[in-house]
């Protein structure tokens, strides 16, 4: 059943929700390097994206959501990132919880945003904890890490492998969803980049987690799941996977406009002291910043297309074909490796002012390079199911 407020609110439109994240790019640049000595965003920022409706862009018109496509929730993303990438790392981490929230069963959804359709949920799906079924679901416990956000979060979704029923069997991947009073957060986020994100460590002793705050990787790959009897718009007949690794990854396109914009903010001012050549006038600056902002362009058109073809065919009524899903793993695994080279090579570009840490390049430059670490933005691991593909041989590969 949806709450009052839920029917009561109006749904902004893409133009209004991107021009709400433009406006807030100054504002998040100002506050970066106080975020990045905290370890953390500062509430006010938490607070000024709820008011600006972006953590509801996915979520489930019944609480309030909006449903919209996902291209609507990566424009907002790659916008924030221009001022902070930290701030849309936790934005696309955090931002996606709804969608997934929406696969599970109609009673999770209730336990949430029951209350407060406005509470937010953490993560980490490292398949580490320890499981053990007992009736009416199963006892959790062990260590978890990279929770970005959690701070902010009265929930967290945590990955774990369920035993097989049967010796000999396959474990069975899950997502479990746990209250704030159900684990504790160990404050451990000690890293070169997107320090601001908080991605603390998350610990677990013992819980009861009731069947239904749990959600089949299985049910997410054949798009199956639980919640879509509730949430029947086009956006939960998605792959779950197909939307998550975009928000852990397109935090990087922004984020090298951001540095591309600094680039040439100091480019157009700045005289060599040992040559005395003005950058705007050296041909290496100029061909650096004409690859990147066309890499850039690139790399969104390709965001952008996926999603279209993926929401096209959902709305024709037909399946996502599996090749063209490892496929779209594959460009989203690239996106940070690529935005790093290109990050570096802007960087001796601007002379030996440009490795002080107050250099308005050199933050992007962090948290870019930071971004290569997650699992997600690894191309080697889905290249290689991309490559047999196209040879012919047959490919198990379920996270896609």
């Amino acid at each position: 059943m949806a709450s009052p407020a839920a029917i009561a609110r109006p749904i902004p439109t893409r133009e209004e929700l991107v021009a709400r994240a433009r406006a807030l790019v100054p504002t998040l640049r100002a506050r970066s390097e106080a975020a990045t000595a905290a370890r953390a965003l500062p509430e006010e920022t938490i607070r000024d994206m709820q008011e600006a409706g972006f953590f509801r862009v996915l979520q489930p018109k019944r609480y309030g959501g909006y449903e919209h496509d996902p291209q609507v929730f990566f424009d907002i993303q790659t916008t924030l990132a221009e001022g902070c990438m930290s701030t849309a790392w936790v934005y696309g981490v955090i931002g996606v919880h709804p969608f997934q929230l929406g696969l599970f069963d109609a009673k999770a959804q209730a336990d949430v945003w029951g209350k407060d359709d406005s509470t937010l949920v953490s993560s980490s799906y490292q398949p580490v904890g320890k499981v053990e079924r007992v009736e009416g679901g199963y006892r959790l416990s062990g260590r978890w890490g990279f929770s970005s956000g959690c701070d902010h979060c009265q929930w967290t979704f945590l990955g774990s492998l369920i035993p097989p029923l049967e010796a000999g069997g396959p474990p069975e991947m899950r997502t479990f969803l746990l209250p704030r009073s159900d684990y504790k957060i160990v404050h451990d986020w000690t890293v070169f980049g997107l320090q601001a994100t908080g991605s603390h460590g998350i610990i677990v002793e013992n819980a009861f987690v009731p069947e239904h705050r749990t959600h089949r990787a299985i049910d997410g790959f054949m798009c199956k799941n639980p919640g879509q009897a509730q949430n029947t718009a086009p956006l939960f007949r998605l792959p779950w996977a197909q939307v998550f690794v975009r928000a852990v990854s397109s935090a990087a396109i922004g984020a090298l406009q951001g540095a591309l914009n600094s680039f040439i903010s100091i480019a157009q001012k700045r005289v060599s002291t040992n040559t005395g050549k003005a950058t705007k006038l050296d041909p290496f600056a100029l061909n650096a910043a004409a690859r990147t902002q066309s890499a850039i362009l690139e790399m969104k058109t390709v965001l952008y297309k996926s999603f279209d073809e993926m929401m096209a065919r959902i709305r024709a009524g037909e399946e996502i074909p599996v090749a063209d899903r490892i496929r779209y793993r594959y460009e989203s695994s690239q996106i940070a490796r690529r935005c790093a080279v290109l990050c570096d090579e802007l960087m001796p570009l601007l002379g030996g002012r440009a490795i002080y840490m107050d250099s308005p390049v050199v933050r992007f430059w962090l948290d870019i390079n930071a971004a290569r670490a997650h699992v997600a933005n690894d191309p080697g691991i889905i290249g290689t199911s991309l490559g047999a593909l196209y040879v012919g041989e047959n490919v198990q590969e379920f996270f896609i």
